[in-house]
C-alpha cells in the first residue's frame, strides 16, 4: 500500500472539486453575480446580440482587415493571461469570427456562374458548415472540464460491496491476458468480495488451465453471438456482484482501481457508471512510425484528457468498454450491455442516461494497455468505432427520444457527428484542385477578401484549441489523423446511415509483431492518390501562374498555397504508413522502482530501475561499476517493507546502464512482478506531464518535416536527414524498446 495515492496529494491538488448534487452545470463559476439568474440571462442575451451584430455587419476589404487585426491583437493579449474566464472570452471571439466567416460565405460567395462552379462550390460550403458545427459543439462540450476527484470509501471494510471483474477475451494470446488477470487479483479489496471472471469466447483449454491454477472463474458460452457485448451479458446472467468492473484483456489495472472509483457510487445513489481513461504503455502506429512516442500526445489523449472531463460537466460521460465500473442493477435495467450496434459501450451509456441515471469520469489513469501494433489494425478499429456511432445516430438518435437533457443531446450528437468527418476532410484535401484543374471558382470572391475573412476564423480557432487542448493534442495533428482515416471511415458511416445492420464486428488484434520495416502500400493507397493529385495540381498551378491565368494571379497563388498545405498533411499521412519493425516480446515502461542487486560473489548495490517490462528491466549501477554480459544476479524489487526476489542475467550494458533479463519465473514471482510494476497505484498518474506543451509553430515545423519524409517515401527520393539530439543510452536488444509511460 506504500504507493497508494493520497487523494489530497500534490498530484491531485488543484483539480476542481465536484459541485454539490444538482449544481453540476454551474460548477466552477466563481463570480458572485452569476448566482443571479436574471443577470445571467441579461449577460447572455447581450453577448448573443453583440455576436449577431458583429457576424452580420457588412465590411469592405480594408475594414475587414482592420477588424481581423484588432481581434487578433485582443486575442494575443488575452492569451497571455491564465484562467478559465479568459478562455471563455477567447472562445467567444473565436465563435464570433468563425460564424462571421460562415455567414459571409453563405450570403456573399455562392452566386455561381456555371454548373461546374456550383457543383464544387456546394461541396465545399457543405464541408465548411460541417466543420463549423463540430467546432461550435466542441467548444460547448469542453467549455468547463469538471476534473472530478476520487471520493474515499468511509464505511468499514467489512461493509464494502462485492465486485465482479470481467476480463473478456476472444483470440488474444495468454501472454497478453495473464498480466491483466494477475493485476486484478492484486487489487486492494477484500478477497471474499472480489470475484474475477475470465470470459473466454475462444474456449481454449490453455485458458481454462490457467484459470484453475490461479483460482479464478473461467467463463465460456455455447456461441459468440454479439461478440464482446454478448460475452459480457452471458457472464452477467450467472453472477451477482453489486458492481461490475470491466477490463479489456490487455488493460492491466492498478491495485488502487476499486478504491479510487467506488466511493462515488455511495456519494451519488443515481450513479450508474464511472469511467477512467484508457492509457497505453506501448506506442500506437502514429507514435512508432513517426517517432513521436512520449513527445506528442497520441490520438486518444484528447478524448480521455479533455473531452470526457467536459462530458462529465454535462453528465454525459461515455462508457468506453474497459477500465470502468457499473452498478449491476442499473445495467440490468437497460438490458445489459447494448447489442444493437458495434459500439456497444457508448450505446449502453446512452441507454443509462435515457433512464435518468448519472455517469462520471475520473481522469486519473488506473489501468494501462497495449495500443494497436499496425496502422492497418488501427484503421480497422476506427472503422468499427465510426460505423457504430453512425449506427447509433441512425437507430437511437440522441437529438430526439425521451430521457436526455439538452446538454446530453448536444454532447452525444457531437461525438457521433465527429465520425462523419471523412467526406468533409476529403473535400478540403481536394478543393483547390477544382480551380487548378478545371478553373472552377468554388468561392466567388477575390482571393484577398477570402484571405481577410478566412484567416481570422482559422487563426482564432487554432489559438483557442491550442490553449484548451494543448496538453492533450498539439496543433495541426488532428489534420494528420483525419487525413489518414478519412477515406476509410466515410464509406462505412454513410452506409450505416442507409443500412444500420450492414457490416460485421471486427476484433482489434493486440500483442502482435512487425517483423521488418516496410511501407504499407495497401493502407497508404488513398494518401498516395491524393498526394499525387495535389502534386500534379501544384505543377498545373505553376503553369497557370506564368502562362494561363495571369489575370488571376492572386487566385492561382491562393489555391497553390492551399495545395502546398495539403501536400504537407498528406505527406505526413503517408509517413505514418511506413511501418517500423517491432519484434520485441514485451514493451518497456520508464519508471523508477527501488531495488537491490546482488551478484553470486556477494557484491551488493542499492539501485533504482530506469525502465521495466514483463521480461526484464534496466538499472544504473554506481559510477565505475560494469558487469560482464551473462553475469547472473539476484534482484530484489522493493515496495515498502516488502521485497520480491528474481533471478536475472545481464544481457546488455552501456557504461553504467545495465539491461537485465529475468530467468524463468514461478507463478508467484509473476504475480509479484506485476503487482510491483504495472499494478502500482502511482504507475500512470503523471503520464500527461511528460509531454512538451503545445507550440503551434514548432508543431507546424514538425508536421512539415514529416510531410517531406512521407513524400520522399512515396516518390523515392531521399532528403537530407534532420539533425538528431544527442543520443541516450541504447536499449537492451533482448526484450523491448524503452518507452515512456
Amino acid at each position: 500500500m506504500a504507493e497508494s495515492p493520497d487523494l489530497s496529494s500534490p498530484s491531485l491538488a488543484g483539480r476542481t472539486p465536484l459541485p454539490p448534487a444538482g449544481a453540476r452545470r454551474t460548477a466552477g463559476w466563481h463570480w458572485d453575480t452569476w448566482e443571479y439568474r436574471a443577470l445571467q440571462l441579461a449577460m447572455l442575451l447581450s453577448g448573443l446580440l453583440l455576436m449577431v451584430t458583429v457576424i452580420s455587419v457588412p465590411l469592405g476589404l480594408w475594414e475587414q482587415v482592420v477588424f481581423g487585426v484588432l481581434c487578433f491583437l485582443c486575442a494575443i493579449l488575452l492569451n497571455r493571461r491564465p484562467g478559465r474566464f479568459v478562455t471563455l472570452l477567447l472562445t467567444f471571439i473565436s465563435l464570433t469570427v468563425s460564424s462571421r466567416y460562415l455567414y459571409w460565405r453563405i450570403t456573399e460567395t455562392m452566386q455561381m456562374d456555371s454548373s461546374l462552379d456550383l457543383f464544387f462550390g456546394s461541396g465545399l460550403i457543405a464541408a465548411e458548415v460541417y466543420a463549423w458545427l463540430v467546432l461550435v459543439l466542441g467548444f460547448f462540450q469542453t467549455i468547463w472540464p469538471l476534473e472530478r476527484r476520487p471520493v474515499a470509501l468511509t464505511m468499514p471494510v467489512e461493509d464494502w460491496p462485492t465486485v465482479d471483474i470481467f476480463i473478456p477475451t476472444y483470440n488474444e494470446p495468454l501472454k497478453v491476458v495473464k498480466p491483466t488477470v494477475l493485476a486484478a487479483m492484486a487489487m486492494d479489496w477484500p478477497l471474499d468480495k472480489l470475484r474475477i471472471h475470465l470470459l473466454d469466447d475462444g474456449r481454449r483449454e490453455e485458458f481454462r488451465d490457467f484459470a484453475e491454477e490461479v483460482g479464478i472463474e473461467w467463463v465460456i458460452r455455447s456461441d459468440n453471438r454479439h461478440a464482446k457485448a454478448g460475452n459480457i451479458n452471458a457472464a452477467l446472467s450467472h453472477t451477482d456482484g453489486e458492481y461490475v468492473a470491466i477490463f479489456d484483456c490487455d488493460h492491466i489495472p492498478t491495485r488502487s482501481f476499486l478504491q479510487m472509483t467506488l466511493g462515488w457510487f455511495y456519494k451519488d445513489p443515481k450513479l450508474a457508471m464511472l469511467q477512467t481513461p484508457h492509457h497505453f504503455f506501448s506506442p500506437d502506429p502514429f507514435e512508432r512510425n513517426l517517432d513521436t512516442f512520449g513527445n506528442v500526445p497520441n490520438e486518444g489523449e484528447l478524448f480521455y484528457g479533455l473531452v470526457q472531463d467536459g462530458n462529465d460537466f454535462w453528465n454525459a460521460t461515455f462508457f468506453c468498454g474497459s477500465c470502468a465500473v457499473l452498478r449491476r442493477d442499473m445495467l440490468m435495467a437497460v438490458g445489459g450491455v447494448a447489442v444493437e450496434t458495434v459500439t456497444e459501450d457508448a450505446h449502453t451509456a446512452l441507454k443509462l442516461h435515457r433512464k435518468g441515471w448519472n455517469t462520471a469520469y475520473i481522469g486519473i489513469p488506473q489501468a494501462a494497455g497495449l495500443a494497436t501494433e499496425s496502422l492497418s489494425a488501427h484503421v480497422g478499429q476506427r472503422i468499427r468505432w465510426a460505423r457504430g456511432m453512425a449506427q447509433i445516430f441512425r437507430t437511437d438518435c440522441p437529438l430526439w427520444g425521451k430521457g436526455l437533457s439538452w446538454a446530453q443531446r448536444l454532447c452525444y450528437s457531437n461525438a457521433m457527428l465527429h465520425f462523419f468527418y471523412g467526406l468533409p476532410r476529403l473535400v478540403f484535401l481536394t478543393a483547390p484542385l477544382a480551380y487548378l484543374f478545371f478553373e472552377a471558382h468554388v468561392i466567388h470572391a477575390s482571393a484577398v477578401m477570402i484571405a481577410a475573412m478566412a484567416l481570422p476564423h482559422l487563426v482564432h480557432a487554432n489559438l483557442v484549441n491550442s490553449r484548451t487542448q494543448g496538453k492533450f493534442r498539439h496543433s495541426f495533428w488532428a489534420e494528420v489523423y483525419e487525413a489518414v482515416l478519412a477515406w476509410y471511415i466515410f464509406r462505412p458511416t454513410m452506409l450505416a446511415l442507409i443500412d444500420p445492420k450492414a457490416g460485421s464486428f471486427n476484433v482489434t488484434a493486440k500483442g502482435g509483431y512487425i517483423e521488418r520495416d516496410f511501407f504499407d502500400w495497401g493502407i497508404a493507397r488513398p494518401y498516395v492518390v491524393l498526394l499525387s493529385l495535389n502534386l500534379i495540381g501544384f505543377v498545373v498551378g505553376v503553369a497557370r501562374l506564368f502562362w494561363w491565368n495571369t489575370h488571376e494571379l492572386d487566385t492561382v497563388l491562393l489555391n497553390m498555397l492551399w495545395t502546398i498545405y495539403n501536400l504537407v498533411i498528406l505527406g505526413a499521412a503517408a509517413a505514418a504508413a511506413s511501418e517500423t519493425r517491432q519484434v520485441r516480446k514485451s514493451h518497456r515502461v520508464q519508471f523508477g522502482i527501488p531495488a537491490r542487486m546482488e551478484t553470486e560473489d556477494g557484491r551488493v548495490w542499492h539501485v533504482e530501475t530506469e525502465d521495466f517490462s514483463e521480461g526484464g528491466l534496466r538499472v544504473r549501477l554506481p559510477p565505475g561499476v560494469m558487469l560482464e554480459e551473462q553475469t547472473a544476479v539476484t534482484l530484489a524489487l522493493l515496495r515498502g517493507d516488502h521485497a520480491a526476489l528474481f533471478s536475472a542475467r545481464i544481457v546488455f550494458r552501456q557504461g553504467e546502464h545495465h539491461g537485465l533479463r529475468f530467468d524463468p519465473m514461478t507463478l508467484q514471482q509473476q504475480m509479484d512482478l506485476v503487482e510491483i510494476t504495472f499494478a502500482r497505484a502511482d504507475a500512470w498518474i503523471d503520464h500527461a506531464a511528460r509531454h512538451a506543451p503545445d507550440r503551434p509553430f514548432q508543431a507546424l515545423r514538425q508536421i512539415v518535416g514529416l510531410g517531406v519524409r512521407g513524400c520522399a517515401k512515396v516518390f523515392g527520393w531521399k532528403p537530407k536527414p534532420p539533425a538528431r539530439p544527442a543520443s541516450k543510452p541504447a536499449a537492451p536488444p533482448a526484450e523491448s524498446t524503452p518507452v515512456r509511460a
